[in-house]
């Protein structure tokens, strides 16, 4: 009995060992995991960017935004002179922080009258805000220690000479629903419209189908077209699903166009559809295109900024995760959703999944006249 059990065992780690896909899933998977969980998740994230209005041209303006600057939880990305000029920077997502200095902030501080600084959050992207409100509240209480000096030094003996005020743009409750549900509208597409159409095409490979097809009167790009539409349609059934139930069951705001968003989603599914394509070119079974959608999914989620701040990780994995279609359309979804993004505002990610798109759709299109030539 023993050697029987010891040559099937062997039999099926010959077989294991000639699947490339599983020596990936057995050393890459792991490697994989411990890089993003160990070197891109951060929990305590630091060089987020910051911009600062400065309505106040007075030294202790200066002090504040050098002692930020000193910071390593903050990257000061821009000094705003303008009144709305930050929040134009929060709109646009080129700044997760506005600190907001008003007008007067140097007579009222001279006087006593604890002026307040606004800490505007861009609460559409998870952020440790906590944290960001402490480290604020550090770095303006050394800016201050070191000016109020001499017959201003009374003004540091009892209570902090200012007070620090957090305003959560676009989600001032601090819903967490209201930043999930529009990313889980990239998520679940990307797992429907990747995946099973990485399947789909290798159950045809695998079962010997798709030599009948090409047998057929159909031409190749007639015959991937076809493939597609189905789960294309499937893709539209879960997004009408999505917004209604994030209007409906869980309230989330809708400030933009119905209609750009549906534009973008038609685009970003197209990108998914084309890379699930692509990915059934370069395997021959169902379980290598599962695996192989594995690996793209798993980053999909954590490096998109769908659960963890985006900003907060470092640069190398930022540059990475703008190469997911996840990342650019869960920015699209919402800026559109809860920032009410137009379309002028909407172009730049729109045009990036543009790129992926043709790209992809062009790969896919010569792998598979390769495949079946």
């Amino acid at each position: 009995m023993w050697e029987r059990i010891g040559a099937m065992v062997f039999k099926e780690v010959r077989q294991m060992l000639r699947d490339p896909g599983t020596i990936a899933m057995m050393f890459m998977f792991p490697i994989l995991q411990l890089l993003i969980f160990g070197i891109a998740i951060n929990n305590d994230p630091r060089h987020l960017p910051l911009a600062v209005e400065a309505n106040d041209n007075s030294q202790f303006s200066r002090a504040i935004v050098s002692s930020l600057r000193a910071t390593s939880y903050f990257d000061v990305v821009e000094i705003a002179g303008g009144y709305g000029e930050g929040d134009r920077l929060i709109a646009e997502g080129k700044a997760s922080f506005l600190l907001t200095i008003p007008p007067d902030f140097a007579r009222g501080v001279v006087r006593g009258e604890r002026p307040q600084l606004l800490l505007t959050v861009d609460a559409t992207d998870p952020a440790s805000t906590g944290p960001a409100v402490a480290a604020v509240n550090e770095a303006v209480s050394r800016a201050l220690g070191q000016e109020l000096v001499g017959p201003l030094a009374t003004r540091q003996a009892s209570a902090p000479p200012v007070n620090v005020v957090l305003h959560r743009a676009y989600n001032p409750e601090g819903i967490t629903s209201h930043n999930t549900v529009p990313g889980l509208l990239a998520i679940i597409l990307s797992m429907t419209m990747v995946a099973l159409t990485a399947m789909s095409v290798s159950r045809e490979e695998e079962q010997g189908t798709m030599e009948n097809l090409l047998a057929t009167p159909l031409r190749p790009i007639e015959v991937m077209v076809g493939k597609i539409v189905p789960y294309f349609a499937m893709g539209f059934v879960q997004t009408v699903v999505i917004l209604i139930a994030a209007k409906v069951i869980f309230a989330v705001p809708f400030l933009g166009s119905l209609a750009l968003l549906l534009a973008c989603t038609l685009l970003f599914a197209l990108v998914c559809l084309a890379l699930g394509f692509t990915m059934s070119t370069l395997v021959s079974s169902q379980v290598q295109s599962m695996q192989a959608s594995m690996f793209y999914l798993m980053p999909s989620i954590l490096l998109s900024g769908f659960a963890f701040p985006f900003r907060g990780m470092p640069w190398p994995v930022q540059w990475l995760a703008e190469l997911l279609p996840p990342t650019h359309y869960i920015r699209l979804v919402r800026g559109i959703m809860l920032k009410g993004w137009d379309w002028r505002l909407a172009v730049p990610e729109s045009a990036v999944l543009l790129l992926m798109l043709v790209t992809l759709g062009t790969i896919a299109v010569q792998r598979y006249r390769d495949t079946v030539a």
